[in-house]
């Protein structure tokens, strides 16, 4: 069986940047110097305050692979004061656009700073330095000509990393090649690639299942799993990061691989996810028997459920024969707490 190369540099769902505040403006140091007035007082003015960075979550956006190329992200520094009180206008702010469903670290504290769940949420990551106070603020009854004004404030520096989870209502689970791909095309608009080779799946892909009387759901496809993938083997975390964020687990189980055994199969993807999180393996679950339309799939089935003890839905992803009855389990799982 041809092997496709496993590629963690097309997987773009983590990313790690700089956010760079802009500096407050310098405050100025005057005197009015005008005809008929020859002992002008301060009139130096207060510096701009420099340009904060915000993280902000977009609907324009499903991936962080535009961020790939810009490490540092910087906002303007604060306008200096300048004479007659004027003062100096503020620095622009820089807004970071990401997909709903990031979550933005303290890369240096090892810190959550928030979880950008929703398209409009936003946090300041790093805060613009204030402006300088100019030599008119220092004036007092006891010091009429102040030859002092202040430098603007830095604005602050952070290390950040930013991890997208997928927002899905139902995630496909299951080894490389149990029709995952061939599955979420049938059921959705999503075109993902499919091949007879491993990971040809190499980043997610979501697909909107509609039904009738106007009912429909996300569903996910994501990159499969093989046995180490809590420690990082394969695509590893990189796949069960998105899978926590998913309301049901539908577990695709190849009912006639052309090698190996479906049960075994199905307790190693479920051991997967008890080794990468309890909560992750505490999901509800549809476990999904693929390929049926092959010979033998009946008995194969029988199989699998006597040794694991699991209904499964007996489906085939290719001619499409028991997709109305899993989409219909899907709906009904997700809203049975309704």
């Amino acid at each position: 069986m041809k092997e496709a190369p496993v590629s963690k540099a097309m997987f773009l769902d983590e990313v790690d940047i700089v956010a760079v505040a802009g500096a407050g403006g310098n405050g100025c140091l005057s005197f009015r110097r005008e005809k008929y007035i020859p002992h002008g007082g301060p009139d130096g003015g207060n510096g701009g305050r420099g340009g904060s960075v915000y993280v902000v979550a977009d609907d324009s956006y499903n991936t962080l692979q535009h961020l790939a190329g810009k490490h540092h992200w910087k906002a303007q520094r604060g306008g200096h004061g300048e004479g007659k009180n004027c003062h100096g206008k503020n620095g622009r702010n820089v807004r970071i656009l990401v997909p709903a469903g990031t979550i933005v670290y303290d890369a240096e504290h090892h810190l959550m700073l928030k979880d950008l769940a929703q398209s409009g949420d936003e946090i300041r990551v790093a805060a613009g330095g204030q402006g300088g106070r100019g030599n008119t603020a220092f004036k007092s009854s006891t010091n009429q000509a102040p030859r002092h004004a202040e430098p603007g404030e830095s604005g602050q520096t952070r290390s950040l990393h930013l991890e997208l989870k997928l927002i899905a209502d139902a995630g496909l689970v299951g080894k490389p090649n149990a029709g995952k791909s061939t599955l979420i095309s049938r059921m959705s608009a999503a075109r993902p690639k499919i091949a007879a080779y491993p990971f040809t799946t190499l980043h997610p892909c979501l697909g909107i299942v509609e039904m009738s009387h106007y009912r429909r759901f996300v569903m996910a496809d994501i990159p499969g799993l093989i046995e180490g993938a809590h420690a990082g083997h394969g695509l590893g975390d990189e796949f069960l990061r998105h899978v926590e964020r998913t309301r049901v687990l539908v577990h695709v189980v190849d009912i006639n691989p052309l090698e190996g055994d479906p049960a075994e199969d199905y307790r190693a993807i479920r051991n997967e996810l008890k080794l990468y999180s309890q909560s992750l393996a505490a999901k509800r679950e549809i476990v999904v028997a693929n390929k049926m339309d092959l010979t033998g799939g009946d008995q194969a089935l029988k199989r699998f459920e006597k040794k694991t003890g699991v209904r499964a839905v007996p489906i085939s992803a290719v001619t499409g024969k028991g997709l109305e009855k899993l989409t219909d389990t899907i709906w009904k799982v997700l809203h049975e707490d309704e």
